[in-house]
């Protein structure tokens, strides 16, 4: 596969809704962004909270922008404060660095876009995350094991 199609990513939104369902989780806004970064679909669950929306989309869009799953940069966010809040500077805002924004890569591991969950903790919208992934035959990179 060499691009994230609108079938896929659909596919990958259904899948970690489906996940979160499974483990009873708080409802769950998934977002599907593109090799650019670019939004190819944003599926909220009922009852998700008004900015799930953004906080889904920063983290997947984090993971694009720096080439590494959320994980790594919540934990840059924790040990080089003044980088993360350069980054927002540049990124107008638009990193949220938490667990929960998983690169998605093909078996060759380029990277095809990224999958950004929130709704329930940081470890469970991951996980939902790379649940999804895998259930599809990709390779979920979110920085380090959850």
């Amino acid at each position: 596969m060499s691009a994230l199609t609108l079938k896929v990513a659909v596919n990958l939104a259904g899948q970690a809704l489906a996940a979160g369902r499974a483990i009873a989780s708080a409802p769950l806004t998934i977002a599907v962004l593109d090799g650019g970064g670019h939004l190819i679909t944003l599926q909220r669950d009922d009852g998700a909270s008004l900015l799930r929306p953004q906080i889904a989309i920063g983290k997947a869009w984090g993971a694009i922008a720096l080439g590494k799953g959320s994980r790594l940069l919540a934990l840059d966010a924790q040990q080089r404060p003044a980088f993360i809040a350069a980054l927002n500077s540049l990124g107008q805002g638009s990193v949220v660095p938490a667990p929960g924004g998983v690169l998605i890569r093909d078996q060759e591991g380029l990277v095809l876009g990224a999958i950004g969950i929130s709704g329930d903790t940081s470890d469970i919208d991951e996980q939902c995350a790379i649940t999804a992934i895998e259930a599809l035959g990709l390779w979920a990179d979110a920085g380090v094991s959850a």
